[in-house]
């Protein structure tokens, strides 16, 4: 078992073109100045191999450019064992954390820090690199061990086009079973439960943050797409893909005068609320057991003030550990 302070290894934050990634950085450097920056990398995969080339440890973190990390964990100090919980090396494995999203309030892996082995990085093939559909996201494709704790806050909605692109890769991935598709008869037996609650607060709640119909309208759209259509899922791994999708495609159905602050794109929030209600109803008779509603900010605060957010037990606890152990009623 060997420990290792999370203050020695690299950290590295990644950033592409988030329109608050400047305000995240000024406040990562305020409390860890040593950390390093990957700015502009084309490509998950790529961005997190020209991370891996800079480390000068055997693991590095990461923290993506959307993300505020709380400050108490450059406290932690992790202990790592010779293998996982199913035998294999340790050095072959990633380590996620649980981040919160504010726009809906859940707290999951994605947007989470993570923890890397360097050589891993640089051998892996993911995203734009892959060969194969688990290759969209890391979690289906490496060997990733997702841990039960809460370090970060996660914020997408700082223009139209990010909050739209959040919700529709989450609406895609939410809706694939470890990438691959399902029958829309068969959808909330084939996902896994926990993906498929996710799914719905995606697609139902967010209304009470600014441009948090965009994420809602995204994560509807990607779900729709993937479940009931033969689009190719692989390209919300393509960033030129998503800018023209949004810049030619989606943004122009909502011609209006409301203006975003970041970006000073217009649309019409009337008619993009419309389209929100015209897909549920879609999704809603084409899939079985969705549960899909009019969004509206009352139920939006109720969610989010009743979500109870999962216990700290350690920061190198698995999720999956408190899970077995709730559902054998030996914790609560």
């Amino acid at each position: 078992m060997a420990k290792i302070d999370v203050t020695e290894l690299d950290i590295f934050y990644i950033s592409y073109d988030e329109p608050n990634c400047e305000e995240h950085w000024a406040d990562l450097l305020n409390k860890v100045p040593w950390a390093k920056r990957v700015h502009g990398v084309k490509g998950f995969d790529e961005a997190h191999k020209t991370a891996a080339r800079q480390s000068e440890t055997d693991r590095f973190i990461t923290v993506d450019g959307d993300n505020i990390v709380m400050d108490d964990f450059f406290e932690q100090v992790l202990d790592v064992p010779d293998q996982d919980h199913d035998g294999n090396n340790i050095s072959e494995s990633v380590f996620s954390w649980n981040a919160k999203n504010i726009l809906n309030g859940l707290v999951y892996g994605n947007g989470g820090l993570k923890c890397w082995p360097r050589q891993y990085v640089l051998d892996m093939k993911t995203h734009e690199s892959a060969d194969d559909e688990e290759g969209m996201e890391f979690c289906w494709k490496l060997n990733y061990i997702q841990l039960n704790d809460t370090f970060s806050e996660v914020h997408q909605t700082a223009s139209p086009f990010q909050a739209f692109r959040a919700g529709f890769r989450e609406g895609v991935k939410m809706s694939l079973d470890q990438g691959a598709r399902v029958l829309p008869d068969e959808f909330s037996q084939k996902i896994w439960w926990q993906n498929y609650n996710r799914l719905q607060t995606w697609c139902n709640i967010g209304t009470d943050v600014e441009n948090g119909l965009w994420a809602i309208y995204g994560a509807r759209l990607g779900c729709e797409m993937t479940v009931l259509s033969d689009w190719d899922t692989n390209l919300i791994s393509d960033y030129e893909w998503f800018k023209d999708f949004f810049t030619n495609d989606v943004l122009p159905r909502f011609p209006g005068d409301t203006v975003c602050n970041y970006s000073k794109v217009s649309y019409s929030p009337e008619m993009l609320y419309i389209a929100i209600q015209d897909i549920g109803l879609r999704l809603n008779e084409g899939i079985n057991e969705m549960m899909l509603f009019d969004p509206n900010e009352q139920m939006c605060k109720f969610f989010k003030k009743t979500y109870v957010n999962p216990r700290r037990w350690g920061v190198m606890i698995r999720e999956k550990q408190i899970q077995d152990l709730l559902e054998k009623g030996l914790i609560q």
